[in-house]
């Protein structure tokens, strides 16, 4: 098969234009063809000459689809290389983000077709762009690539970056509830990253505040997806979602009312509520596809929790018996779980028949659980004052006590 090889007499350009175009008109013979690959080689060194470098790009992808189907991956690196590099020719950001979108816009036409290649494409296109429109726009295109070509495992390591991506980009806030929502629905689709899906939900939500009405409605659905994402989450315990008014709108709407009621059940409540909202719901919960086993499992966790939340920090047996509906043999198989889970820290004393907890995780994290963090740093800071003082105390007395016996040595 033909290799583009650009030459010192031959603009790389120039060079892609005449290979694509003989591609294209291959199968017309040569009588046809050489005029028509004259022409467009006149077009392309027109388009050079004048700057013209939009037309340029354009002229270059006419025959994007053909290239794709007909030459090996190693051509089409180098095709597609000449290509994005016509954007280090434009000063103005507003040319280079036009260029951008139509290079990326042809590249992602086809997602099923070669997608880990198209996507090294528009990683070389983002690298080789300036203006941070231009990059934002390239790196959401690889984003829906990656969704629509099933290759997510490629782009999800650049989600650490997030931060340094909105410092960059600077973008508003509509693109950010666009990105964050695409982020979450890259991981979903990945299903190894539930709990990173449900961390950019509930960013995407958290950019609703103050909103009119009908802008919150935009939020409604993956309001709803995301409290039946947290109480099937086997492992998430702990979320803002009752603080945020996307999800605050679901409390009086006739369709959700139910599903806002499940999440503060399992934010603020007990077992017990849990197994009477199941009770009268269990049509609703199975639409949802929540498993009522498994939604007793971490109900008996966040319950347990909530009673290790008290001032004492002592918990009877007896009382997380009674609370996680448990026989008494499993009531320390229970706190074993919940230290495993990393939401209490605590000593069970099987003497006394006690639980004695030392730290727990808060299931909501509002002004109340803000106050007390706040008493308990004052205490924490009184007491490292008062040893502060203590040590200081006993040093100005060692050393006086050490001249003293100086003194009497000499």
């Amino acid at each position: 098969m033909t290799t583009v090889v650009p030459t010192s007499e031959e603009d790389p350009a120039l060079a892609v234009v005449r290979f694509t175009a003989d591609l294209a008109w291959a199968d017309a013979g040569p009588e046809v063809a050489e005029p028509q690959v004259t022409r467009l080689c006149m077009e392309a060194q027109e388009s050079m000459a004048m700057g013209r470098w939009l037309d340029l790009a354009s002229l270059m992808l006419t025959s994007a689809d053909l290239v794709f189907s007909k030459v090996s991956d190693k051509d089409l690196e180098c095709i597609f290389t000449v290509i994005c590099n016509l954007v280090s020719k434009l000063e103005n950001p507003d040319e280079e983000l036009e260029v951008a979108k139509l290079i990326s816009t042809k590249i992602t036409q086809q997602p099923n077709d070669k997608p880990a290649m198209r996507l090294r494409i528009l990683f070389n296109l983002y690298n080789l762009l300036e203006g941070p429109d231009s990059r934002f726009f390239v790196y959401m295109q690889a984003l829906n690539l990656a969704l629509n070509g099933k290759i997510t495992d490629h782009i999800i390591p650049s989600f650490k970056k997030i931060d340094s991506f909105l410092k960059e980009w600077n973008i508003g806030i509509k693109d950010q509830r666009n990105l964050f929502l695409t982020f979450a629905n890259v991981l979903k689709e990945n299903k190894s990253s539930g709990m990173d899906s449900f961390k950019f939900l509930t960013k995407y939500l958290a950019t609703f505040s103050g909103e009119d009405p009908y802008i919150m409605s935009e939020a409604k659905e993956e309001a709803v997806r995301a409290v039946i994402e947290f109480v099937k989450a086997p492992d998430i315990f702990q979320c803002d979602l009752l603080d945020m008014p996307a999800v605050g709108q679901l409390e009086k709407d006739a369709k959700y009312a139910l599903v806002y009621q499940l999440l503060k059940i399992f934010l603020t409540q007990r077992l017990d509520a849990y197994l009477e909202f199941q009770a009268a719901n269990s049509t609703l919960m199975k639409s949802y596809g929540l498993v009522h086993e498994d939604c007793i499992t971490k109900m008996r966790l966040m319950s347990l929790v909530d009673l290790g939340s008290n001032e004492s920090g002592r918990i009877p047996y007896i009382l997380i018996n009674d609370t996680l509906r448990i026989n008494d043999d499993e009531v320390e198989l229970w706190v074993v779980k919940a230290i495993t889970a990393k939401l209490i820290d605590c000593k069970m004393d099987q003497m006394n028949q006690v639980v004695i907890v030392s730290r727990c995780t808060e299931r909501i994290f509002g002004q109340h659980q803000w106050q007390s963090l706040r008493s308990k740093l004052a205490a924490w800071r009184g007491n490292v004052a008062s040893l502060i003082s203590t040590i200081q105390a006993n040093k100005v007395v060692e050393e006086g006590s050490q001249a003293t016996q100086g003194v009497a040595i000499r």
